[in-house]
Order: structure tokens, then C-alpha cells, then sequence
């Protein structure tokens, strides 16, 4: 049987405090650009994805009902703002003029660009308190 290219993982999600707050921060701060925002009473489903890989996109979504009770919901808030939950990963091309355009659009980083390991990497965390590690990988690196 062949492999079909539409298999793979294609949403991964975050949880956010205020999904219009992440969309804000994602869309005109990161770059990313809107996928999908629909509505289903009290849930919704909202992603965004950056703009060189349609394919895969972001989750920004809320905890909370209908998904979880109130108690969950208060805990997962509370591990979000303190960074609790798994770091993402950008990779950019250029990593020290993504920072900059993204220091002057209010992103507040947790680390300057610095050269390791081959690599140009910076970190930074959205509002709702998700840290993220921007990766400008070195020549010969696949994505």
C-alpha cells in the first residue's frame, strides 16, 4: 500500500488565557497568519500557521468548557503562566532579524539571539506564558 503525503500530524495545539489576545500576538507579532476561527457554542477552534508551512498549524485554545471543568481548567491556566507547559520551536531563516522585528512589534524575549552549536537561537514567550525556542539553523541543517 503507498504512503499518502496528506498523512502526519497537522494541528498542534497550545493552551492560551484570551484566544483574540494569542491571535493578536501570533498573527501581527510572530507572523503567523489565520487558518482556521470557528465558533461552536462555547468552544473555539482557532489556528494560525506560519506562512512558509500551511501545512502545519498552530492550536490556540482556551481551557475550559466544554472540554474541562472548572478545577482543570483553573490548573492548566496556572501551569501556562508559569511556563510549565513544552517549549515550541521556530526555525527562521534569520534569526537576529526575526528578533529584531519582533522587539519592535512588543514581543518581550526571554533571550537575545545567541550562536551555539552551529545555530542562531533566541527564546521569547506569548502572552499566556508559552515559551518558545527561534531557531536560525546552520547551513547544511534540514528542517
Amino acid at each position: 500500500m503507498a504512503a499518502s503525503t496528506r498523512q502526519g500530524i497537522g494541528v498542534v495545539g497550545v493552551y492560551v488565557h484570551d484566544q483574540d489576545e494569542a491571535l493578536a500576538f501570533y498573527v501581527d507579532k510572530v507572523g503567523f497568519e489565520v487558518h482556521t476561527d470557528l465558533k461552536n457554542g462555547p468552544f473555539r477552534w482557532l489556528t494560525v500557521n506560519f506562512p512558509e508551512r500551511p501545512e502545519l498549524q498552530l492550536g490556540l485554545f482556551a481551557p475550559g468548557a466544554p472540554l474541562h471543568d472548572p478545577a482543570t481548567e483553573r490548573v492548566l491556566r496556572e501551569l501556562v503562566a508559569k511556563g510549565a507547559m513544552p517549549g515550541l520551536v521556530l526555525h527562521v531563516e534569520d534569526c537576529r532579524a526575526h528578533y529584531e522585528r519582533m522587539l519592535k512589534a512588543g514581543v518581550e524575549f526571554t533571550q537575545a539571539p545567541v550562536e551555539r552549536f552551529g545555530n542562531v537561537d533566541a527564546g521569547f514567550r506569548d502572552p499566556s506564558g508559552n515559551g518558545w525556542k527561534m531557531i536560525e539553523l546552520g547551513r547544511g541543517d534540514e528542517r
